[in-house]
């Protein structure tokens, strides 16, 4: 037996006992005649004390960091105790050890401060995974899957497993494929998601099943994408979308209550994707603080219910007829109150000016308005005096003390952008708390999305997806054909909303789900307006339409974003931190050498030739 005990186990109550510990040295610090170890494992860090004895030996045999030890002796109460560590009130004085292996210097310090970069810890991650600050994530990964297989369970779901090797059916992002041997020429696909097998499930009697399963999908990378990441994927059958938003609620209620110790009373916010677009610029909105956008000129096409209320809260005078370009030329113009921000500096005025100026923002100037104690102060004075710009900071919510920013330009581009300065002014004044967690449903989304460069709709989430109930006649009664691409929002297509939501936290989506569409005219219809002919659909996905004609029930699902759940829960800023072994931002396991070149044997077996020119 290596050990009795782990090095995070012992405590005054064990004084006097014998015990044996492994684990790795962690430092090392010797005093004269006797030598101090801290061993580490997983669970903890425990004092080892060398006496003279057996100080001798480490002179013969000496110790190193990282090297793995086996230690014998008795439980004792420290004369230094360390508050610090759960072990802290005693230490070990050793009767005999053992080296067990060697280990080399590392190539980092292997501590919570270390001095390894992002790239060689990367290279090394087993050993970067030692490291207490890794461990405690992974610790929460595991607690947050524990909680939701829990939940699950009570709730009658089944752990079903499905393939990894499927069929390529490339709608949205790119499919890894994989050449098979014993099919020349013909490949597999790894599945982008479950969907389709979940879907067949339900078809086939299973009404609640789950899967904590890995996803595949071949896109550029960033802090919260990875090429393979994992869902927690759900579906349920004889449900209705109320159904589903208030198991998955509870569910997350459930994590968090279990993981962090957070009780989430209230219902969860529920908010149209109409009006997070139109109070925050995006579909994910952070609830957390407010500085909603101000509309003060939009197009009239968007938003169309919305037009009575803006008309009543805006006055449109301010914009027209100023004589300034920027407002009048603009698509739209958008405005945020940023609290008691009218202080902010002309160098930090222009700061943010320079950062709407980035290219990834993409904007051509900042319009402010400071709302001082001695009145209103502009870099628009010369267009707008002081009781219009009492009337703009009004439309804003804006009190003394506040600054307002205001971009103009077209639709799209400027919704994003304000929603983007909004997100970043929000961190800067502290208001994007990390241990504040606000969750919130997004709901009736557009079922459909124009794609101009191929002049045909595309699916905001997926081709399975039902719309509303009140909307399937629209669908079934219209020929999806735009016949004039400038007219597309006057299409009835435009018009149709999806049966699907969005769980969105601290302005992350961590869940995304709909009702699915389980009659087979109705999924036809679905496939023809995303240009798919008869035979396409056939081909791709006649196993799922003849399913359908064997009695499939109603149901929905959705799935959750394990990876950035974990992150989001733990403080982070990437799902990199909360995955044991990750790829970098190029896609490579740079411990691995992965992705790499395969010999020419393999090439021939699978009958592939390279034409790498």
């Amino acid at each position: 037996m290596y050990r009795t005990h782990t090095c995070g186990e012992l405590r005054l109550s064990n004084a006097g006992q014998e015990v044996t510990l492994a684990g790795w040295v962690q430092t090392i610090r010797k005093f004269g005649s006797i030598t101090f170890v801290d061993l580490r494992d997983r669970y903890g860090i425990t004092q080892l004390l060398f006496g003279e004895e057996l100080n001798g030996l480490l002179d013969q045999q000496p110790l190193g960091r990282e090297f793995v030890l086996q230690a014998t002796g008795i439980v004792s109460e420290r004369t230094n105790k360390n508050p610090n560590i759960a072990t802290g009130d005693v230490e070990i004085k050793l009767s005999s050890f053992t080296i067990l292996n060697k280990s080399v210097t590392p190539p980092f310090t292997i501590q919570d401060d270390t001095d390894g970069g992002d790239d060689l810890r990367m290279k090394f991650r087993y050993l970067d995974l030692r490291r207490n600050a890794v461990k405690k994530n992974l610790e929460l990964r595991y607690a947050v899957n524990r909680a939701a297989r829990n939940y699950l369970h009570e709730h009658q779901f089944m752990d079903i497993e499905t393939p990894f090797l499927i069929k390529s059916t490339p709608e949205g992002a790119r499919d890894f494929v994989v050449p098979s041997r014993m099919n020349p020429g013909q490949f597999y696909a790894l599945p982008q998601s479950p969907q389709t097998f979940k879907q067949l499930l339900m078809v086939s009697g299973y009404d609640r099943y789950y899967q904590v399963v890995k996803c595949f999908r071949d896109e550029d990378l960033r802090a919260d994408r990875q090429p393979e990441f994992t869902q927690i994927d759900c579906e349920m059958s004889f449900v209705q979308q109320e159904d589903i938003l208030n198991m998955f609620e509870g569910m997350v209620k459930h994590i968090f209550q279990a993981v962090k110790g957070v009780e989430i009373k209230e219902q969860v916010q529920r908010m149209t994707w109409e009006n997070a677009m139109w109070q925050y610029g995006n579909d994910k909105p952070d609830i957390r603080f407010g500085m909603q956008l101000a509309n003060l000129k939009f197009p009239q096409h968007t938003f169309p219910d919305r037009k009575n209320a803006f008309e009543a809260a805006n006055d449109t005078d301010v914009i027209k007829g100023s004589g300034f370009g920027v407002f009048e030329n603009a698509e739209t113009v958008v405005a945020i109150a940023v609290p008691g921000a009218a202080e902010y500096t002309r160098k930090q005025l222009d700061e943010l000016t320079d950062w709407v100026k980035r290219p990834q923002i993409g904007m051509s100037g900042l319009i402010y308005i400071r709302c001082g104690a001695d009145g209103f102060k502009s870099s628009v004075d010369k267009f707008f005096d002081a009781a219009k710009q009492e009337t703009i900071a009004k439309a804003t919510g804006a009190a003394k003390g506040d600054l307002v920013l205001i971009l103009a330009g077209a639709e799209e581009r400027t919704r994003k952008a304000m929603s983007e300065l909004r997100l970043e002014l929000g961190e800067r004044l502290g208001l994007r708390k990390k241990d504040e967690f606000k969750l919130l449903w997004v709901l009736d989304f557009p079922l459909f999305e124009y794609s101009e460069e191929d002049n045909r709709w595309v699916a905001r989430h997926h081709p399975f997806t039902s719309p509303k109930p009140d909307h399937i006649d629209i669908m079934i009664n219209n020929n999806p054909v735009i016949e004039n691409a400038k007219e597309y929002l006057k299409h009835p297509y435009a018009n149709i909303k999806a049966n699907a939501y969005d769980m969105v936290l601290n302005g992350n989506e961590i869940g995304g789900g709909s009702i699915r569409i389980f009659q087979r005219e109705l999924q036809e219809k679905m496939f023809d307006a995303l240009g798919m002919s008869k035979e396409e659909a056939l081909h791709k996905f006649g196993f799922l339409l003849g399913a359908f004609e064997y009695g499939a029930p109603p149901h929905g699902g959705i799935a959750f974003g394990f990876d950035r759940l974990c992150s989001i829960i733990g403080g982070s800023e990437s799902i990199r931190d909360f995955i044991a072994f990750p790829k970098n931002n190029s896609g490579r396991d740079v411990m691995l050498d992965a992705p790499a070149a395969i010999d020419d044997k393999q090439l021939v077996e699978l009958q592939i030739k390279l034409d790498l020119q």
